[in-house]
Order: C-alpha cells, then structure tokens, then sequence
C-alpha cells in the first residue's frame, strides 16, 4: 500500500491524510517523513518506542499539497479523518473536544520534512472558549491557570488565524503589569488574568469587527488553514530559498493534546540538545522554566534557566538548574534523551513539557548545529563506533565549513567590553549598529558591515538576519529564535544581553553608562557573549584536530580531484593549505593589471604594428615569467592551469576621457592616440567580441609571449631541482576545430623552441575552456588538438542562457520567486541545460580522444549540487576559490559515496 493510500473493505480505495500517534502505538514512523514531515514523522517514533508523548494525529504534507492544488480548498474526506482523530485523542485522554465540563485541547502545529525553526505557525490552548475555560479551571483546581492558558491561545489565535498583530497584545499586558507595578507575568492573580483576557477580546473584537470564535471545530479548521497558508508566507519562502527546500515539498500538520507546563511550581517546559549544539561536546546542553509554556522558552520572553548543575555553574546563575529544582523528572528525561540519541545514531534537539511533575516529549528532531560542533559530533561518533567513518563525512553539510572559514578575535587584541550576553552562535564580527531588519537589509544589500541589534528577533527578521555580520538580543536564550538562525547560518550572535536598554525611537543602545547610536561600530564574540566597542582584530582559523581528521576520511572515498582557482601567491599558499591539489584556473589578465605593469600594457595595445607590440610586450615578459616561477614552486609539482588573456584590450584602458588624460600624463603616452584607440576598442558586446583565444589570433605575439614565459618559468624550476611541474597551457573561448588547430601549432612551436634553447625536455599540455554552445557541441573536433577542457561555467551558462551574469540580479529574483528557476543558475549548475551541452562535450571529446582529462573552473566548482553533477558526469577535477577547497572536498567525496 502506497503512503497516504488507504483500502476499504469493499476494496476501493481513498486518499489518507491523517496518521495518528500516543498511547504506546502509532500509525507512522520515522521513515515516512516526507509524508508526515519531520516532527510528525518522529512523534510516531517516539510513541512506538514507547517514550511519553501526548496522544495526536498528523495531517500529511500530500493534503497541503492538494489544499492548493485544488485551489486552497480542504481534501475530501478530510474532515471525516480528523474528526475521526480528535476521536482516538478523546480515547486516549479521557476528554472531550468542546465539551464545557472536561474540555480536550490541543496544539496545533506546522512540520514540514526539513527542520524550518521559527519559519512557520503554532497554535496552543486550542478548544479554549468562555465556556471551557471554565471547566478547565474546575478541572485543574487552578483558575489562574486557566485564564492565563485562555489569553495565551487568544493571542496567538489572533496573530496567527486572524492576522492581527502580536505587539497589540503585548501593549494591552504592559499596561496591566504598570498598573499592578509588576514586571514579571508569573505576578498576575487569576483576576488579572481575566481582566487581560477580557480586553483581548475587546481589541479583536474593535480591530475585526466581529468576536473572537467560540465554536473549537471552527477555531480547529482555522488553524489547520493557518498552518497551510504559513507554508507560503514570505518567512517561510526566503528560509526555503536559502536551504534550497522545493515548495513542492509542502507541510504537515500535527494536532496534539495539550500538556501544560504552566500548572504551577511542579510543571515545566524546556528545549534541549543531547550534545552541545555550539561545541559538540557530548552532555545534555539547554533551558527550562518553571511554570511556563513553550513558547516562552523559544521566544525570548523570559530568560530561562539551565537544565543542569553544571551549566548553571558555568552560566553564574544564581536560579536553581533543573536537576535541581526537579531531580526526579531529570533523570527520567536525562534517559530519554540518551535513548533518543541512541536510536537516531544523531545529537537530538528535543522539546518536553512537564506537567505536575510529569515528563512528556513534545518532539525530537536531529539538532542543527555549528561546522564546528557538527565536525566534533561526526567524528566522535565515529571514533565511539556509532557510526561509519563514511556515514561521518556523509552527514557534515558541505557548504557548513563555510563557518570555519572566517575570523575571530586574536587572543590578544584588546578588548573593551562593554556588554556581556549568552553566547549563542560562535565566531566574531564587526560592523555598524542598526536597529531593524529593513535597515541591515538596506545597508548589507549596499556592502555595507553591520551589526543588528533587537530586544528580540522574530521570523519576520529573516532576511535583515541574514544580511547582518552579527546579532545582538537584549533578551531570550541559548535556543532563542536569534540563536538558533543564527547557528544555522553561521552568523555569531550574542543573546540575552540584558544590561543593554535599547532606545528605537532615538537609534541608539544604552549601556554601562555609555551611550551608542546608530552607525557606530562594535565586535561581538559570539563564543564568549562579548560586546566590544569599536573594531578588534581578527585572526583566520586553524583547520585542524577534527576538521583535519574528517577531511581525511573524505579524501579516502573522493574520485574527484580538487583544484583552485588561484593567479596570486598568497591565493595559491591558502590554497594547498585548504588541500588543494593544483590549480585549475590561473586568469593571466589579473597579473597585467599590477602597477608596475600596466603602462606596459597600455603601450603594447597603443603600438601601430607587431614589432611595435612585440617591444611593449617583451617589457611584460620578464614578470609573467617571475609570477609562474612563484606559482610552480608554490604548488611543487602539482598541476597549474594557467589560462592565456582572455578579456577584450579595452578592459585595460580608462573609460571617462579624464581618466584617460592622467594616464597619458603619468606614462607619457599620446593622450590623442589613446583616446583615438580607446574608441577603436569600444565594442557594443565585449562578452561576444574581440577576446578569448581571438586576440591570440589576431595578435600571435601575445600567446607566444605568454606560452614562452610559462616554459621558460617550468624550465627554471627543473633546472633548480625542484619538482618539477607540467604546465596545462589552455586557450580561452574557442569555437572550432580550425582554432584550436591554430592555436595549438602556436603553443607547440613556441614551447619547442624554448625546450631545445634550453637543451630540456619537460612534458606540457595544451587544452581549452569551453565557454561556447558550440564548443561543446563541436567537442570532438577540438579534441582532435586539445588534450584537455576545462569547462568555463560562467560563460557557458551566459552564452547558453542569454543572459548577462552582470545584469541578471536585476531579475533572476524574480524568476525564482515566480518558480522558473528553482535556484540562481550562476550559483548552481544548470543540469538541464547546460548539464547537457556538459555530458555532450564529454563524451563527443571522449569518443576522440579517450584520455581527455576533464574539469571544472566556473563559481559552480564550489557548488556542492554542481560537484554532484560533475560525480555523475565522470569530470576528472573541479576547481574552485581557495576558501571553497574544503568545501568541494567533501562535496566530491558525498557524491561519490551517493553514486558508487
């Protein structure tokens, strides 16, 4: 039986969409989570492992799907299937769904199958009404907790289905709590609760025109649309765009009985994580509090305590940990989350409740983490025999390290401390303070390093987030909404920073006496909670211990060989320290570009005829040699592409007439002549012109410098002793057989002739870089001279696409928002396209020449999708910027694992 198929008796059959859990059995399991989504999909789990968890039921992610297929109309049968749910909830509790004496109520929540914190919508206290609420608080023998439950589910009702603004809500409690000079809400009596209650209602009732709903199957259904509709916000399509989640994919929905962790000084709610989701550290890592609800853990709302001794130790908290407080229900819940962690072969972030002293596990799900906490975790997973070494280098999302690979704080930079929070999210940054999300987005979009600082964040700061190079909170915890984002990016944050009073309406933040405003710069230390005045020093990390040791293993399985893209020294030394086994892309034109060079350059592109060129160029020559003498011996042996000139003339000329009068000035050139020849160069399509391998053949003499002095540099270094290397000679933007037949006699008549000058023979290769539609095409014809292709993807997806890369940001977004490009096809490979003119060349180039050795140079060489590709396709290298070597090491070596 297919998943979200049921057979009747009379052996027809019907689409299911509900799957229940609880009571020590269920209908799902971990294994169906594309069909119950992640937090469904382990709820069952958890029930059929027999662990405490509420009694529920899921709605699939195939009904959201037909919920819009359909038009945002509800699946047939639905209805019937949750009714028939809310049925076996009623069974296993005892209670009754609308009933005023014994009410059930339950949470309703969003789950897709990839982990989306904070992105989507959750209802709790649903089936509350003015008549329920009263047996509630018959039931519980606490009318405090009753009303305080009430106006909990009033307020998010209200945000989430209705569509009113939380902060409302929030102004209407402020103001009780200044009128009763309290400030905590564990203040309020039951009176005071149903005075908030009441004015809730009221501002619904002003802001909608209409009442709050009182009908529980009415409130159910609008939760269920809610939780839909929240699949498609704006939060939750950036957050899906970012992690490459197809919207295909749709969410689940989990109905649930309620446990309350606000029933007073023996119930609980907390987050945790079974290992340390910043460090990796193997103990039981996160907060609680005392009679409270979830979200007020999640929120910020208050500042949570630790769950253990030692962390509240370490923390200086003076406020009793949970091990403390309630000793018994940890160490029921310390072997949960052992049991967990054992069955999932994978840390856990898991939510509970506690309700009069008794545990129930509200979900477990494979806890994001740090690159660095997610290395230690692998690694000592495997060390420990849980794991593979293979399944170790499998589960570290390559674009991850990523985090690893940027500064901190040097040890001993000076630092003026001006504000200390919880460290939430490690790594250091520095930048310009803002206060909202609009203006980090504004002023991040414009290049611009900054700093957002919040009382708290929200999903609806996502994308100004994601545009800061740090975050400051003044409240929440280690698994606020701003810690936990941030740790998924990568992002350092500081949270819970609560000696800082921020002031919105002034843009500044008070502290310690000071005052800073906005604009003004600070660092933070995401691993230590510091808050810094001013810049501090950065230091790069050391990629080593478990970054070392995990590399290891990847490289045991990996086919692909990993090159860099790499023309200066200093790119060429990060490079080999990253692991990179030679270069793949040297771009000769950013050496002319050097000061020193340049006038050359200018003096070769102004001269009239070849001799005049071949004097102007043999300036140039003696540093192309010096700057392949470096690269060579910087990579002792390994191979180095080095790519001849490749941009149009003009590119090396001033454009603005004043620009080209001081260049005259300064090298003593015509200044006539070189605007004369600035407007020859000019060119309506340079992408399309005169470039590539066409200047080599209009002007021979620039190649043959080139090749001369890339020999002559390999020369010099065998001659030293030293390893020596085998230059890959390749030409730029060729079309057809007759080029690379050109360009080739030009490569090999040159070489030649340095080789027998210098009384050597060394092994080179000459290849090219297919950029064009019909080099791929034609691929077999220049394999007939090439004895390599390094595939040029930025070019070939422009030439392919039509589109400039220069241009495109000012309308892929849209094409990605409206679902024509799943992802922007300069940053991920285009396999259907492009990808096919890619298996084309191969094979056509193959079929001629069997031992073409092939690569890839494009941004996509960094790409772990685009890796995957080239797995898939049989490339023999890809090549990539320095700081992506790591990353596309462990790509390659999880492709091949996939693909073996």
């Amino acid at each position: 039986m297919a998943p979200g198929i049921d057979v009747q008796e009379d052996g027809s059959m019907t689409n299911r969409w509900v799957y229940s859990f609880g009571g020590g059995s269920a209908d799902g399991d971990a294994s169906m989570k594309n069909l119950l989504g992640g937090k469904g999909a382990n709820l069952a789990e958890m029930s059929s492992l027999g662990l405490p968890v509420p009694p529920g039921f899921t709605i699939t992610t195939e009904a959201c799907n037909r919920y819009y297929d359909d038009g945002q109309i509800y699946p047939e049968n639905l209805s019937e299937q949750v009714a028939a749910g809310l049925a076996k909830i009623e069974a296993v509790t005892g209670k009754v769904f609308g009933d005023a004496a014994n009410p059930l109520l339950v949470s309703v929540r969003s789950g897709a199958r990839a982990s989306m914190p904070g992105m989507m919508d959750t209802v709790l206290n649903l089936g509350l009404n003015d008549a329920t609420v009263e047996g509630l608080a018959k039931l519980s023998g606490d009318r405090r907790f009753a009303f305080d439950s009430y106006r909990r589910f009033i307020q998010m009702y209200s945000n989430v289905v209705l569509g009113l603004d939380h902060h409302a809500f929030e102004e209407i409690l402020d103001d009780h709590k200044d009128r009763l000079g309290v400030s905590v809400d564990t203040a309020l009596t039951a009176s005071d609760w149903e005075g908030v209650v009441s004015e809730y209602k009221q501002a619904v009732e002003r802001d909608l025109g209409e009442s709050f709903p009182q009908d529980p199957q009415a409130q159910l259904w609008g939760a269920v649309g809610a939780v839909f509709q929240s699949w498609m916000n704006d939060r939750a399509k950036f957050y899906r765009r970012m992690h490459d989640i197809p919207e295909s994919w749709g969410t689940a929905v989990n109905i649930q009985s309620m446990v309350f962790g606000n029933l007073g000084e023996t119930s609980a709610t907390g987050v945790a994580f079974t290992r340390n989701p910043s460090t990796g550290q193997a103990r039981l890592y996160g907060e609680f509090l005392i009679n409270a609800q979830g979200e007020d853990v999640v929120a910020g709302i208050r500042t949570p305590q630790s769950l253990t001794r030692a962390a509240r130790e370490e923390m200086g908290d003076a406020n009793p940990s949970m091990e403390e407080a309630l000793p018994a229900v940890f160490a029921e819940f310390s072997g949960v989350a052992a049991t967990l962690e054992r069955h999932y072969r994978d840390m856990q972030d898991v939510e509970f409740t506690v309700e009069q002293g008794r545990l129930w596990m509200l979900q477990t799900r494979n806890g994001k983490r740090t690159a660095k906490a997610a290395l230690k975790i692998a690694v000592d997973m495997a060390s420990d025999g849980l794991i593979s070494e293979e399944e170790a280098v499998s589960r570290i999302e390559p674009g991850a390290l990523d985090q690893l690979l940027h500064p901190t704080i040097a040890p001993d930079a000076e630092r003026l401390v001006i504000a200390k929070g919880l460290p939430a999210s490690p790594g250091a940054a520095v930048g310009a303070i803002v206060f909202s999300s609009e203006d980090a987005e504004r002023r991040g979009a414009g290049g611009e390093a900054v700093i957002l600082v919040r009382h708290e964040t929200s999903p609806e700061d996502i994308k100004g987030m994601h545009a800061a190079r740090g975050i400051i909170t003044a409240r929440g915890g280690m698994t606020s909404h701003a810690a936990v984002v941030a740790r998924g990016w990568g992002i350092p944050c500081v949270s819970g920073a609560g000696e800082i009073t921020i002031d919105l309406k002034d843009r500044s933040f008070s502290v310690r006496g000071k005052m800073f405003r906005e604009g003004e710069t600070v660092t933070i230390d995401g691993s230590t909670g510091e808050v810094m005045a001013g810049s501090v020093r950065m230091i790069e990390p050391e990629l080593t211990g478990d970054f070392a040791t995990l590399m290891v293993w990847a490289d045991k399985v990996r086919r692909l060989k990993v090159r860099a893209n790499a023309e200066t020294p200093l790119d060429a030394r990060t490079a080999r320290q990253f692991g990179a086994e030679g270069i793949g892309l040297c771009r000769t034109e950013h050496m002319f570009f050097d000061e020193h060079r340049i006038a050359a350059v200018r003096e070769m592109i102004l001269a009239d005829d070849e001799s005049g060129r071949r004097a102007a160029l043999a300036k140039i020559a003696p540093f192309q040699k010096a700057d392949f003498v470096e690269l060579f011996t910087i990579m002792e042996g390994l191979p180095v592409t080095i790519r001849l000139l490749d941009p149009p003339l003009h590119e090396f000329l001033p454009h603005e007439e004043a620009d080209l009068l001081a260049v005259a000035e300064a090298t003593g050139l015509d200044p006539t002549k070189l605007m004369r020849r600035a407007r020859e160069l000019h060119e309506s399509n340079p992408m399309l012109g005169h470039r590539g391998c066409r200047l080599g053949v209009s002007f021979p003499e620039i190649y043959e410098m080139q090749v001369r002095a890339i020999m002559e540099a390999a020369c010099d270094i065998a001659a030293s002793g030293k390893p020596a290397p085998v230059p890959e000679i390749m030409h730029p933007l060729v079309g057809k057989g007759e080029e690379m037949r050109f360009l080739r006699q030009l490569t090999d008549r040159t070489a030649s002739a340095v080789l027998a000058e210098r009384g050597l023979a060394l092994p080179y290769l000459v290849g090219t870089m297919i950029e064009l539609p019909r080099a791929a095409l034609r691929a077999g014809d220049l394999a007939e001279f090439a004895e390599f292709f390094s595939f040029g993807t930025n070019d070939l997806t422009q030439t392919t696409f039509g589109i400039s890369r220069d241009d495109a940001g000012k309308f892929l977004n849209d094409y990605i928002d409206k679902g024509i490009f799943d992802k922007d096809p300069f940053v991920s490979l285009d396999q259907e396209g492009v990808g096919d003119l890619i298996r084309i060349a191969t094979e056509r180039g193959r079929a001629v020449r069997p031992d073409v050795k092939l690569g890839i140079c494009g941004e996509h060489g960094g790409d772990p999708a685009s890796i995957d590709f080239c797995e898939r396709v049989g490339l023999d290298y890809v090549s990539c910027s320095p700081f992506r070597v790591p990353i596309a090491r462990l790509a390659a070596a999880q492709a091949a694992l996939v693909h073996r």
